[in-house]
This record gives C-alpha cells, structure tokens and sequence, in this order.
C-alpha cells in the first residue's frame, strides 16, 4: 500500500483544529449533498415532465397524419378517401413499424344551450381509432357506442367544458355546423373526461365518424384525415418520411405533384415540443451554477483541512516527502468527504424521488402545469453518469488548492503553533 493512502486512511478530517474547522467540513458535506439532491431532482423532475407532456400529446393526436394536399375550404376538397390510401400503407413493408390506422373526420361546430354557446371542434372517430387514452381519462360516463345500430350522435365532452356550459351526462345540446348552409342537430352527452391540457378540452368533442359524414354528405371511408399510430414514438418522423415517399410515388395530381400532405405530431404540435425542449436548457444552467457553488465548497474544505494539519506537512516535507506524495494524500483525504457526500446524497434523492413517483404527495394546479402532480421518471444511466461527472469534477477541483502545499516551507511550519 502506497504510505500516502496510508496516512489518509488513519487522519480523520477536522481531527486536529478544533470546533471550527470541524464545523466548515461539515458546512462542506451538507453542501454537497444539498447539490446532489437538487441536481438529481432536476434531471428526474424535467425527464419525468417532458415524459407525461409528450406522453399526452401522442396519445391525444395521431403521430402522422395524412391529409389532402389540395386543402382547400372553399373547393370543399379538405378530405381524403381512405378506401386506396389505408390498403396502401397497410400492404408496404412500412406497415411493420405501424400500431393502428385509423380514418378520422374533423368539423367546427358550434354548442348551443338555452342560456350559453361554445364554438368546438367536433372530432369523429371510427372504430379503428385508439380509444383507450380517453377512456383512461374518463371522469364520468362512458364512451360513443359505436354499434352500426346506436346512435350517431353520441358525444364525449370536457370536464372543463361541462362545467362552463352546465352540462351533464345525459343532456342533449343542439351542435350547430356552418358550411354553405346552416345545419342542426342534437348530440348527446355519454361521457366526460380531462387530459388536463387546456387547449384540447377547451375545445375538442368526440364523437362517431359517422355524424361527421352525415352532416358533409360522405360515403363511409371519407374523412378529413387519417391517423397512424407508430409502435415506437422514436420512429414518427422515419415513418412519416416513409409514408410520403409511398403516396407520393402512388398517388398524385394530374400536375404529377403529391395528392397527400404527410405530417408528423411534431410539427403539428411545434409549440409543445419546443418548450419541452427548452427545458434542457434550464437543467444545464441549474446544473453549471450548482457544481460552480460546490467546487468553491470543495477548494474550502480543501484548504481547511491543509491549514489544520499545516505542522504534518512541514514534518513530511522534512523527511523528504514531494509536494506531488503530500497532495495525494490530502487528495485522498477530501475524497472521504466527497464519497460521504455522494452517499447520502443519492440516497436521499433517489429515495425522495421513488415515493414522489408512486405516492405523487407533492401535488400541482393542473390547470398551469398540466399534470396534477410533480412528475418524476429516474433514468439510471443519467444519474450513473451525473455521478461520474461528479466525481471528475471534485478532483479536477482538488488539484488547484492542493498546489498551495508547494509553497509551504518546512523551516517555519515545524514551528507553527
């Protein structure tokens, strides 16, 4: 064993000056810990936000969308016939990486009750539609049936909605669609949900496909859009390129140009997605002011603890000791801190965290943030390699008040008292 190590493991930091520096090396571990803490629940809190956000928007809109590209509302051309489109897709060599399709009709409506009117978007949905994300959001009722022989025009609505127009399940509310002409009809309400996200249940109402193609006059394989749905969120935009480049090559205008527009929910949710993106920013800068502040903690206790064993260091010097032996072993001896620190720190925090993401005891105004708890979502790898850097951080910063060893002369520090 090298005596450097030796000597490290047999002192104790803040064994020999007193009450005080004991105190600073303890300020030390505390603040290091503190650091640990806050920096791994910024990660786990801004991974497990961007996770539930993301999360919402791909289950509430379709990952790609294939619409017409002659969209255009006064030709009255705004939809697609899936009956060429869908066996199409279905039958290439994308349709592996494909969960679901489904054709969906879209239409501006206006509500109307008694005493109040909301201007909404009636979004008709077949059978192949992913029902099950608004069914897990459900507060009341029960979804459209979508029996041949069940009513057309059954519609699930927002708890938000609900409450602003007095509505409950049951009620029948006149829906107004404005085209050429004005026309009427009476839906009603089986069901009320919240996804929490204001924009879409301020003004979306779901319903039957089939009420949509009543109102427009559409066979029923016509709609405003169809919806895929990836297996893997990480494949949209491969598959979405993929999808282009199948109709553009199948399907076009007597011009030769694409007849189809192909989005992806990136795009069509960019303001989303930007500021999810933006807060990877924020952890950044939290994390640099953080490891700045505990650096200067560490070149503190750092050189605490050589001003306190100062003597050592001049008997060391004496007997022939390098500078580069004497920094390796207060190196050493400041690395007990560090690894205390470390310790506690990912204990505390990681402990912290995993009853946040079973019990969500800190809650949220889901109306602000979206989500009515504090989301949390712990990647291992990030924390491993948040704790390296920590570690190669804490050396580097041991090496420049260690240097201040260099300068001390065995002639007076022997005498030092």
């Amino acid at each position: 064993m090298r005596y450097e190590l030796l000597i490290a493991r047999r002192l104790r930091p803040g064994g020999g000056g007193g009450r005080s520096s004991s105190a600073s090396l303890t300020v030390a571990v505390v603040g290091m810990v503190l650091a640990i803490i806050v920096m791994v629940f910024a990660i786990t809190i801004v991974t497990g936000f961007k996770h539930e956000i993301s999360s919402k928007i791909y289950n509430i809109d379709a990952h790609i969308k294939v619409s017409n590209a002659g969209y255009s509302l006064a030709a009255g051309d705004n939809n697609v016939d899936a009956s060429d489109i869908i066996p199409a897709i279905m039958s290439s060599p994308v349709a592996d990486s494909i969960a679901g399709v489904a054709l969906i009709a879209e239409k501006p409506a206006i509500f109307k009750t008694s005493d109040n009117f909301a201007g909404v978007i009636y979004k008709g949905c077949s059978q192949q539609y992913d029902w099950s994300y608004i069914a897990n959001c459900l507060v009341e009722g029960r979804l459209p049936n979508m029996a041949d022989d069940a009513s057309i025009y059954e519609i699930v609505i927002s708890r938000l909605m609900a409450s602003q127009m007095g509505l409950n399940i049951g009620d029948r509310i006149y829906t107004y669609f404005i085209d050429e002409k004005i026309k009427v009809r009476r839906s009603t309400v089986v069901g009320i949900y919240s996804t929490d996200l204001e924009e879409y249940d301020q003004a979306y109402v779901i319903g039957n496909i089939r009420a949509i193609q009543n109102v427009n006059g559409w066979n029923s394989h016509t709609g405003s859009y169809i919806g895929i749905n990836t297996k893997r969120t990480d494949d949209i935009e491969s598959v979405a390129y993929s999808v282009f480049s199948l109709l553009a090559d199948n399907f076009s205008d007597i011009h030769g140009h694409p007849a189809y527009y192909v989005t992806d929910t990136h795009s069509n949710n960019v303001a989303y997605f930007s500021w999810l993106g933006l807060l990877d920013m924020n952890v950044i800068v939290i994390i640099v002011l953080i490891a700045i502040v505990s650096a200067f903690t560490l070149i503190a206790a750092m050189l605490m603890i050589v001003l306190e064993r100062i003597n050592m260091i001049g008997i060391l010097k004496a007997m022939g000791a390098c500078n580069s032996e004497i920094r390796r072993i207060f190196i050493y001896l400041t690395q007990k801190l560090i690894v205390k620190a470390l310790i506690i720190g990912n204990v505390a925090s990681i402990g912290l965290a995993l009853l946040q993401e079973h019990f969500h005891f800190v809650r949220l105004d889901a109306q602000s943030y979206y989500i009515p708890y504090v989301p949390v979502e712990i990647d291992w790898g990030v924390i491993v390699l948040l704790n390296v850097g920590i570690i190669v951080i804490s050396y580097l910063t041991l090496l420049v008040p260690s240097l201040a060893i260099s300068s001390i002369k065995p002639s007076l520090t022997v005498k030092f008292e």
